[in-house]
């Protein structure tokens, strides 16, 4: 079984101390897709989703961004 990463437990709390910014830049970064849906499932566990716009929309753009294939392969 597959280790559960930390990453959406930290920026959970990071989230909660009202530091949006500071969320929405490591969302920005995020490891992965799969990183971001346990993120938006902890939001809405703890019934967060909502009550910061910005961070639920850094969420959403980032999730389709990683989510789309690559427009180019690096040399």
């Amino acid at each position: 079984m597959a280790k559960q990463s930390e990453w959406p437990a930290k920026m959970l709390a990071v989230i909660k101390t009202g530091n949006t910014a500071a969320a929405i830049a490591q969302i920005k970064v995020a490891p992965s897709v799969k990183d971001l849906r346990q993120l938006q499932a902890a939001l809405d566990k703890a019934q967060l989703k909502g009550r910061w716009r910005d961070v639920d929309i850094a969420i959403e753009e980032n999730m389709a961004l990683l989510a789309a294939p690559r427009l180019h392969r690096s040399p």
